[in-house]
């Protein structure tokens, strides 16, 4: 096996996948390189201040990123149903590690949170690494929904509820919003009688208002988002924030390097806020061309849907682009006031490793699926022995 070829820049087959894998790479990697750069700008003052090195934050991204490119081209190269013959493993393991953050002493907490979890030196945060291994799963259940018995399907329809709960118990309102809302498109795509989708939609909702009656700062996070400038100071003031820093961005920004909200005015602007940051030091274009890269990627996605003939493939490529632009439009949405204020990361933007694994573990098996349904068996036939006998010729 040559290894030069887990590196992305060293993989010589490229050249022969087809046209909308080789976008979706490009169009990835291209995503990547924009985010490391806006990471680099936006966690400098906070990196500096709190390690004494405004490169703390980058440099660690930059191996994590490392990471998950190799994870990344293993993927690509590798025939999608021996990922899906593991990928329920991967997610009884990380549903395990979610409960194991639950339990004192375990669990990392930050901002009355325990999202994280100790491995040794590396903090891992279950609730991200199982996003694509969800999306993989979903896509195996509701692609053979009518071949399982019901047995299967309730075992499996349990283990996701479990990991739904599991993550509103770290608590994790947006990240389970985000993974339901996953299931529940790829079950819709799959064509699941719409009295099941409907009830667990109405299930689902009636989980978030709960989970918002019980928690008070989840309240005062929808007070605070309706009206952010009754409290500037207090429960809006994050959110205040964020919007100074996305108008103060105007047309075409303030420049590379140069927002001033990030000078310790917006709270935890590298990771969940991080599309401010953007938005004033590159402004109303820039945010413009973000959400066309977005569109193209999201379009691209839904090409590759299409085209698959696999119906499991298929909602793995549908599952892939709703985690993926989901997420995105999601933090867009919270950045500008447009949604509550919660804690999502920017995919590939925003600092942390797992984020960063999730995001092109996810973007690997979108691009697995164009490869798989690009490459067409090419199948020998016979000539029959009227097709070999000589033709007359009459003139």
């Amino acid at each position: 096996m040559n290894l030069l070829r887990l590196i992305p820049i060293f993989d010589n087959s490229v050249s022969s996948w087809g046209l909308e894998a080789r976008l979706l790479r490009w169009l990835t990697l291209t995503w990547m390189f924009i985010g490391l750069i806006i990471l680099f700008s936006a966690s400098y003052p906070v990196a500096d201040a709190r390690h004494g090195d405004g490169l703390y934050y980058f440099k660690r991204q930059i191996l994590w990123a490392i990471a998950s490119l190799i994870i990344f081209n293993i993927i690509v190269n590798l025939p999608l149903r021996k990922i899906l013959g593991v990928s329920h493993w991967f997610l009884i393991f990380f549903l395990m590690l979610i409960f194991l953050t639950l339990i004192p002493g375990l669990g990392k907490k930050a901002f009355d949170a325990a999202r994280w979890i100790a491995i040794g030196p590396i903090p891992i945060q279950p609730s991200e690494l199982i996003k694509p291994f969800l999306v993989l799963q979903s896509a195996t259940l509701f692609g053979q929904w009518e071949k399982r018995p019901w047995g299967i399907r309730l075992s499996w329809l349990g283990v996701f509820g479990l990991v739904l709960l599991g993550i509103l118990a770290q608590p994790n309102l947006s990240t389970t919003a985000l993974c339901g809302m996953t299931i529940w498109f790829i079950a819709l795509a799959a064509g699941i009688p719409y009295k099941y989708l409907v009830g667990t939609a109405f299930g689902g909702l009636l989980l978030a208002l709960l989970s918002i009656s019980i928690r008070e700062y989840q309240r005062k996070r929808i007070m605070s988002f309706m009206n952010p400038w009754a409290d500037a100071t207090g429960d809006g003031y994050q959110l205040v924030q964020s919007l100074l820093a996305v108008g103060s961005g105007q047309t075409w920004g303030s420049g590379f390097g140069l927002s001033q909200q990030k000078l310790f005015y917006l709270p935890i602007q590298d990771t969940d806020f991080i599309f401010a940051i953007f938005s004033e030091e590159f402004g109303f274009i820039g945010g413009i061309l973000l959400l066309i890269m977005l569109a193209i990627f999201a379009t691209l996605g839904l090409i590759i849907a299409l085209k698959s003939k696999n119906i499991t493939s298929k909602l793995v490529a549908i599952g892939v682009v709703v985690v993926m632009i989901g997420q995105s439009l999601l933090h867009i949405g919270v950045t500008t006031g447009a949604l509550p204020t919660t804690g999502l990361p920017l995919p590939m933007f925003s600092y942390g490793g797992n984020s960063m694994v999730a995001s092109l573990l996810s973007s690997a098996l979108l691009i697995r699926v164009a490869r798989e349904g690009s490459e067409a068996e090419v199948v020998l036939l016979r000539k029959t022995p009227s097709e070999t006998r000589p033709r007359r010729r009459f003139f």
